[in-house]
């Protein structure tokens, strides 16, 4: 053989060389190298080739060496590429599967909705919490013909103490407001027009009944005379009671009696001969007391003049206290 022959022959086998880290394992039922083993034969270790003589052949297998070591680097930087490119293809099915699994999730969602949204399914559903129906808005209210509407007015007209206003009126009576305006007009000329002794009027933004101008001296002699009218039989109990138990609630004066006084209350506090002086403490029942006129209609200096009850009882007073307990 050559020099050249054996030059040629040593680069390839440096070239064909690979290092113990990069060599496969042999499986165990068949040898490495060994009859039906698919694997090349192991190439001859550099340091066993025998040695050329001083003729440049040294340097050249030198060269191949390095040249295979490069090659051993090359192929084990190619290592860690696939070894990263399969740890990124599993990380790639591991989402394909997460995936998957939602997806599965998704369609066992979806016959649960049809079964909810299906009232046939005898299945009972659970309405989301977040997901309430809205409430159904209320019927609107049956619209009132012209009578009954005009006698609706009248009634509320009859009991306000002010002057109430169209919105006001339609908003108690759920009627249209388009509708109030015109009819409180009709009332008011059909009062002027049927010369009653009142009349209906627009005051202060609103609609209130009034007596008519003409007749306010008639008006004015009735509420002064009124004042002078004697007190009755129920109201002369009931300033007593109030006269010598003051002060007293209103419950405790209809006990006395043995009948509602609320009546009777107003009109003496209407006539300045009682008053309101505070409320009781348990209670909270406003409390009564007779008035400075009180003392002058009496000609008394204090509530201290009043003449004691004693002489006034009747001798079986105790027998009548213990028939009512």
């Amino acid at each position: 053989m050559s020099s050249e022959e054996r030059r040629d022959s040593l680069a390839e086998q440096a070239a064909a060389w690979i290092p113990p880290w990069q060599r496969p394992t042999p499986p165990a039922e068949s040898p490495s190298g060994g009859p039906g083993s698919d694997l090349p034969p192991e190439a001859p270790d550099p340091s066993e080739i025998p040695a050329s003589p001083a003729d440049g052949t040294g340097e050249t297998l030198g060269n191949a060496a390095g040249e295979g070591a490069e090659q051993g680097e090359t192929a084990a930087h190619a290592a860690e590429r696939t070894d990263a490119a399969e740890q990124g293809a599993e990380r790639t099915d591991r989402a394909a599967q997460g995936a998957e699994r939602t997806d599965r999730a998704a369609q066992g969602a979806e016959p649960a909705e049809t079964a909810a949204q299906d009232p046939a399914a005898g299945v009972p559903t659970k309405q989301p919490a977040g997901r309430r129906r809205p409430a159904p808005a209320p019927a609107p209210a049956p619209e009132l013909d012209d009578a009954e509407l005009r006698g609706a007015l009248e009634a509320i007209l009859l009991v306000v103490d002010e002057p109430v206003s169209e919105l006001t009126l339609a908003q108690v009576l759920e009627q249209p407001a388009e509708r109030i305006g015109p009819m409180l007009d009709e009332i008011a000329a059909g009062y002027t027009a049927a010369g009653h002794g009142f009349e209906l009027r627009r005051a202060a933004g609103g609609w209130r009944l009034y007596t008519r101008p003409e007749y306010a001296t008639y008006v004015e002699r009735f509420v002064l005379d009124g004042q002078s009218v004697r007190l009755t039989q129920a109201a002369l109990e009931t300033l007593a009671v109030v006269a010598y138990k003051q002060p007293v609630t209103r419950s405790r004066i209809s006990a006395i009696r043995g009948v509602n006084c609320d009546g009777v209350i107003r009109t003496l506090v209407s006539r300045g001969l009682v008053e309101e002086c505070g409320a009781e403490p348990d209670s909270g029942a406003f409390l009564y007391r007779t008035t400075t006129m009180f003392l002058e209609k009496l000609g008394l200096n204090s509530v201290d003049d009043l003449p004691p009850l004693a002489p006034f009882l009747p001798d079986d007073v105790e027998e009548l206290a213990d028939a009512t307990r």
